[in-house]
């Protein structure tokens, strides 16, 4: 798991719910050409995608980033070990690795898509719809061609 010392050199991640892939890329000082990249490599990345597929990340992917780019860059792991080394770990961005968080942190649940974290349904909701909905407009683009 990530030291929270190698993080010292990183910027402190704002309290705010969602990050743009530009401020992800500033806060873990990894270009968005090798973010978009990492999500194809690491399941563990799953960044809530809206229309025009604008990717925007929770704190908890931010760690996870920060994580990876640890694993990578800094212990000197290739993608296959840095893989390797999450799934041991079993996949949980650790919640303690930059200055402190203001906010709670959420529970943890037995499994699932959200890195191993329990969301709200008021928080999902919305997210849920919007990614419906652009999926239906896909889906009838499609019909129509």
């Amino acid at each position: 798991m990530l030291e929270p010392g190698n993080n010292a050199l990183l910027p402190e991640i704002p309290g705010k719910r969602y990050f743009s892939i530009g401020e992800v890329s500033e806060l873990c000082e990894v270009k968005p050409h090798v973010l978009r990249y990492w999500e194809q490599e690491f399941l563990q990345l799953k960044p809530v995608k809206r229309r025009g597929n604008r990717r925007y990340y929770q704190r908890q992917d931010v760690l996870m980033i920060r994580q990876i780019r640890t694993l990578l860059y800094e212990k000197g792991f290739t993608i296959s070990g840095a893989r390797v080394q999450l799934l041991e770990q079993g996949s949980r961005a650790p919640e303690v690795m930059s200055a402190p968080y203001s906010g709670h942190l959420p529970e943890e649940r037995p499994q699932g898509r959200s890195h191993g974290l329990i969301v709200s349904d008021a928080d999902i909701i919305p997210v849920l719809i919007e990614n419906l909905l652009f999926d239906l407009e896909q889906i009838v683009a499609l019909l129509s061609d």
